[in-house]
């Protein structure tokens, strides 16, 4: 599976990314993948390699590039409780000032890259994210509606922006919330949201989750809701991008 550490041109600067995709010597579907807040490392590039083999080129922005080159803050091989209040401390401030106007202007440039790369094929693309990568995915999805014809978010706080900003999306989409997330009152309000929106979606609590369930580097890890993800999402690119 051949993998690359790219640069990717933006207007405030050079945004390192991480790519795979099959070795076929073939053009396949774009997936734009946004990582969590604790950004590219080994489990983000796993998930990146694991989507690739199912037929697609997958490519990973480091989210946080103002700041400095992935990993923007040092990171231990496990996160568990006893180290994510540090963690935290040190990532706030980045996801503060990572605001809808960056969001929007690297999304820009981020699909401008990404179709522009020989291995992959015309025609849409879908985009995909974890925690804060899921708002970042949906912001996205409804900047881009002719383009972007997928879209899921696993855990992502992904009515931030409130309903009139998921009324621009024209994707197919799939929301897999954690339990700890969201209550069964407010994925309701969620998805009356999505059916004004006129969206076809599934929208859905994934049971027993907490927040952060598919990234197994840590304690909130839960391999029934990694696979539920994947359960999910694979048929959801194979419906919008077959034909690409």
């Amino acid at each position: 599976m051949p993998t690359k550490t790219l640069q990717i041109p933006t207007t405030d600067g050079q945004a390192d990314a991480f790519a795979a995709y099959p070795d076929h010597g073939e053009q396949h579907p774009g997936v734009l993948m946004y990582a969590d807040g604790f950004g590219i490392r080994p489990v983000l590039r796993e998930m990146a390699r694991e989507l690739a083999g199912h037929g697609y080129y997958v490519l990973v922005p480091n989210l946080f590039y103002r700041h400095g080159p992935a990993p923007v803050i040092e990171l231990p091989e496990h996160i568990g409780e006893e180290v994510r209040p540090t963690l935290m401390a040190q990532l706030m401030p980045l996801i503060e000032a990572h605001t809808t106007e960056r969001t929007l202007r690297d999304a820009d440039a981020y699909l401008r890259f990404l179709t522009s790369r020989p291995e992959v094929a015309a025609g849409p693309v879908a985009v995909t994210g974890y925690c804060i990568g899921g708002l970042l995915a949906t912001r996205t999805a409804a900047a881009h509606p002719g383009q972007v014809a997928a879209l899921a978010a696993f855990h992502g706080p992904v009515g931030a922006d409130g309903p009139d900003a998921l009324a621009e999306i024209t994707a197919q989409v799939h929301f897999g919330h954690a339990e700890s997330d969201l209550t069964p009152e407010a994925l309701g309000g969620l998805n009356r949201a999505l059916d004004a929106a006129g969206i076809g979606y599934t929208s859905e609590i994934y049971p027993g989750t907490v927040h952060g369930f598919t990234m197994s580097d840590t304690d909130a890890f839960d391999p029934a809701g990694l696979q539920r993800h994947w359960d999910r999402l694979l048929p959801l690119l194979d419906r919008t991008l077959a034909n690409s």
